[in-house]
């Protein structure tokens, strides 16, 4: 096979191996590509001959291209004001309980339409693709009735076409039960959830569904019933799970083969095993326990020790998680949950492949997956995930075009 293009003279952090702390490195490494494919990953001596073009990346790191597998950026207006009120003692669940939050995007994301809400979002995708990130998830879930909702994953897929990201679009109509349906949260999922899921499957504008089980959103009972819909339609689940509460979400989550479960700050010993057995990956949001000031840590031991992976995410939203660098998310999954660089390194590439789904294509610099490449200026990986504030990225590869 002839290869389009072989990158010489780099240090590879495959992230291939299953190992905890184990980046596999090459040194003196080369990686071939071939249409949109990589085509070899070793060492330069025993690298293809048969090439296009040689490009000397002059000793530079090749990573895969991060993944942020949970982010919340499609939405209109702003929420800063409500920033300041928590800095004055107010909690999340009082702001929301008074019409703030979720709540108050809601009403300003059904004013714009799907071109509005793509430009906007767009602006947000920037810097997370100028560090280096390949492949986004984006939920809708500020909607919250049938059209908004669709306008929102309408939304999602432009930002796609538009930026040159792999955009990934999860269906979270189950995010809160909206002003006109208060007190019949039943007859929201019943009249809006399911009919949602049904649609924006046969329309093929949703790649997962997720819900928000919690105590100020929907019960155990109402997420098996969206979960159930979901099946039926052929679509993957995951779950804002255990974020305030353990609610039982992440078992929920993992007996219905979850992708993932995420947050996870108040899941019992219970939640973990079933998310071990099931193969769900936990994804931890450590910007919304940053922002919302939380002092409950997610269960980081226990979930190493039953063998569960670990991705990290921005939960990038204009409420709890007001964050978009996912390198900073990584440094603070680190700095506040004890993940050590490798774990936040493979959580922002490998594992958040695998919550996503895509752990066949790409996260991991192996023959056969999609080159979807991050070349950074750094003299050792763990710089990437030290430095807050410092984007050390040379180029980013995309289906084995540079960016």
């Amino acid at each position: 096979m002839r290869l389009d293009k072989l990158l010489i003279n780099a240090k590879l952090a495959t992230m291939v191996s299953e190992e905890s702390g184990k980046l596999h490195e090459v040194h003196d490494g080369a990686l071939g590509i071939a249409g949109d494919r990589i085509a070899y990953v070793g060492p330069r001596s025993e690298a293809p001959v048969d090439v296009s073009e040689t490009v000397d990346l002059e000793g530079r790191w090749v990573t895969p291209a991060l993944v942020d597998c949970h982010t919340h950026i499609v939405f209109a207006g702003d929420r800063s004001d409500e920033y300041a009120r928590r800095l004055q003692g107010e909690s999340y669940e009082d702001i929301a309980r008074s019409g703030g939050g979720i709540a108050r995007t809601v009403s300003e994301t059904r004013r714009a339409d799907a071109a509005e809400l793509a430009a906007a979002a767009l602006t947000r995708l920037d810097p997370l693709a100028r560090e280096g990130v390949g492949t986004v998830e984006i939920k809708s879930g500020y909607g919250l009735e049938f059209e908004s909702e669709l306008a929102m994953l309408k939304a999602a897929r432009a930002c796609g076409r538009a930026s040159g990201l792999r955009v990934v679009t999860t269906l979270l109509a189950a995010h809160a039960v909206p002003a006109e349906y208060a007190g019949r949260s039943d007859a929201y999922i019943d009249e809006v959830c399911l009919p949602l899921i049904r649609e924006a499957a046969r329309e093929g504008l949703a790649d997962a569904v997720d819900a928000y089980c919690e105590t100020i959103a929907f019960s155990a009972e109402q997420t098996r019933r969206v979960f159930e819909a979901a099946r039926e339609a052929g679509l993957p689940v995951k779950l804002h799970a255990d974020q305030f509460s353990d609610c039982g979400g992440a078992a929920l989550a993992a007996g219905f083969d979850a992708l993932s479960a995420d947050h996870l700050e108040y899941t019992s010993k219970e939640g973990v095993a079933a998310m071990a057995k099931a193969g769900s990956v936990a994804v931890l949001l450590p910007g919304a326990f940053y922002t919302l000031r939380e002092t409950q840590l997610p269960p980081i031991a226990v979930l190493r020790a039953k063998g569960v992976c670990m991705a990290v995410a921005t939960d990038a939203n204009p409420g709890s998680s007001p964050l978009l660098s996912l390198l900073t998310a990584a440094n603070m999954a680190c700095t506040l949950f004890g993940l050590t660089v490798e774990e936040a390194l493979a959580g922002i590439t490998r594992e958040a492949a695998r919550a996503l789904g895509l752990e066949r294509e790409i996260g991991t610099l192996e023959t056969g997956k999609r080159a979807d490449l991050a070349v950074w200026d750094i003299d050792r990986p763990a710089e990437l995930i030290q430095w807050v504030g410092h984007r050390p990225l040379h180029a980013r590869i995309l289906n084995g075009e540079w960016q």
